[in-house]
């Protein structure tokens, strides 16, 4: 292999030495405010992202707390119109009955003998079916 002589013959080789024992007393003080630096930029860095990683948290929060009211609005106004639809079928249910117990009256008071007649005739039947 060719010598530092060889590959650089106006360097003497004591010079290279020289430099590699200089070389890292020199670079370490940079080195250490290099480092210092990139640290201080690392930790700045690090502040930032928690600070938008809470940033980030709370948009998330308050969206989800929008979509919770706007769910429980909604079940509210469901639930309302569900307790209105049942009170409407009862109100009809309660109407058809009324009509139909005064047309019983009705039919009874017109034609007793034929309603005492069929009540003994549904009496015999649910005697029977009741055996």
């Amino acid at each position: 292999m060719a010598s530092t002589t060889d590959m650089a013959p106006n360097r003497s080789s004591s010079t290279p030495a020289r430099r590699a024992s200089n070389g890292p007393r020199r670079a370490a003080p940079r080195r250490a405010a290099s480092a210092k630096t990139s640290e201080d930029d690392l930790a700045a860095q690090v502040n930032q992202l928690q600070d938008d990683l809470k940033q980030i948290a709370a948009t998330l929060a308050s969206m989800a707390g929008g979509k919770v009211n706007d769910a429980q609005a909604m079940a509210k106004r469901e639930s309302r119109h569900l307790a209105q639809t049942g009170q409407r079928a009862i109100q009809d249910a309660q109407d058809e009955f009324g009509q139909l117990e005064k047309q019983i009256k009705d039919t009874i008071r017109e034609k007793p003998l034929t309603a005492v007649a069929g009540a003994i005739a549904l009496g015999f039947v649910l005697a029977v079916v009741s055996r």
